[in-house]
């Protein structure tokens, strides 16, 4: 499912489009302003907003999730979930307008990618967690996903998955392996080479490819990565710009090498072991999708509860082996290794679920683009991009 897209419709307007639209400035929300009457002692449930496909079922059984139902055997606390999230800007148009008129929106529980959860974190429109009550979070969230720019401190967020944007291609069909993301542009890949469509989701491993320092990347880092690609695309060496769809171009054949995620490739290499999934030399981009309590959201404490529950290291491998993003527990490596099952102690070998050492040097966290920076940016990439 595409996790990481975003609805073009919305244009280079994103957030502020939306809410000019609905006749209302969007509003800054404070601290002291988010928090509603939390019912969790006297309501025993939550309400869990979510992808599709992105959290375990049962085998025979795909309306039955395990871990939700051994949480509510656990606590007697019941979870309302839906797969209702799509693309993320759909999303912040659907609660958007209560969010910012100080309505409930009758989630608890939220995810959205990183650069969307910055915009929440910008506008206030999420509450802090308590920490205290979460100790395993605390104690096994990943040390490289704790400190996210728009989060100091992950106050307001905790990644539910993480992942790695990087480079997919077929190793049998292009005859040599990829190491660099200078590499997409050798000129026996012209017209066999696709980039995801998306601002937030391309652009970043294109400046690492150039040598910026993505974790504090400038206007001028991103306009070089403009001028490259504008040439790129005029000497028709670009096939296309794509959202997930870049999965089938690969596995046809159509292209030899691509923008990727690596959740995705694990999925694809199950099908085709030569397709590879490589962070390239000069460094690949990490992200997360992260959980986060909306403002007024009538069962925070049982809402936190769930999210502490999933960092359970357990409870994290049983995810991590039915989605096989990269995991955010890194303790639950350990749990596939020792379960005595082959495929799972295979799972724990995979750096795409839990990356190693050496490739963790090559993995940032990018900053986000900026509310000032977006509309220009957003402006330019389109006009590249075609959207």
């Amino acid at each position: 499912m595409p996790r990481r897209s975003v609805l073009r419709g919305l244009g280079a307007a994103g957030a502020t489009g939306l809410l000019a639209a609905c006749g209302v400035r969007p509003a800054y929300v404070a601290e002291d302003e988010r928090a509603g009457r939390d019912l969790s002692a006297r309501e025993r449930s939550v309400t869990f907003a979510n992808w599709p496909l992105y959290i375990d079922t049962d085998d025979t059984d795909t309306q039955k999730r395990p871990t939700l139902d051994a949480f509510r055997e656990r606590t007697g606390i019941s979870v309302r979930y839906t797969e209702e999230i799509n693309d993320n800007d759909e999303f912040f148009g659907k609660v958007g307008p209560a969010l910012m008129n100080g309505q409930r929106t009758d989630r608890d529980l939220i995810v959205v990618s990183d650069w969307m959860a910055a915009r929440f974190v910008r506008l206030g429109w999420v509450q802090e967690m308590d920490r205290a009550a979460q100790p395993n979070v605390d104690r096994n969230l990943d040390p490289q996903l704790r400190r996210p720019a728009f989060d100091p401190g992950r106050t307001h967020s905790v990644p539910w998955q993480s992942g790695i944007t990087g480079i997919a291609y077929n190793r049998r069909r292009l005859g040599r392996e990829l190491r660099s993301t200078r590499q997409l542009w050798d000129a026996e890949l012209r017209g066999k080479v696709t980039l995801l469509s998306g601002l937030d989701e391309a652009v970043s491993l294109l400046m690492q490819g150039n040598g910026a320092d993505v974790t504090r990347w400038t206007a001028d880092d991103f306009h070089a990565v403009c001028d490259q690609i504008e040439a790129l695309v005029r000497e028709k060496h670009i096939r296309r710009f794509t959202g997930n769809d870049y999965i089938k171009d690969l596995a046809a054949g159509d292209v030899l090498a691509c923008q990727a995620y690596s959740g995705d490739v694990i999925q694809l290499q199950a099908d085709d072991p030569d397709i590879e999934f490589v962070v390239p030399e000069e460094g690949g981009e990490l992200w997360a999708e992260s959980l986060m309590v909306p403002n007024l959201a009538r069962h925070k404490a049982n809402a936190e509860k769930l999210v502490d529950y999933y960092y359970e290291p357990e409870v994290a491998a049983e995810l991590a082996a039915w989605v096989n993003y990269v995991c955010p527990v890194p303790a639950a490596q350990a749990v596939l290794a020792d379960s005595g099952d082959g495929e799972l102690a295979a799972l724990a070998e995979d750096p795409l679920i839990f990356p190693d050492k050496e490739m963790r040097t090559r993995l940032a966290i990018a900053r986000d683009i900026a509310a000032s920076e977006r509309r220009e940016f957003t402006r330019r990439w389109n006009g590249i991009v075609g959207l």
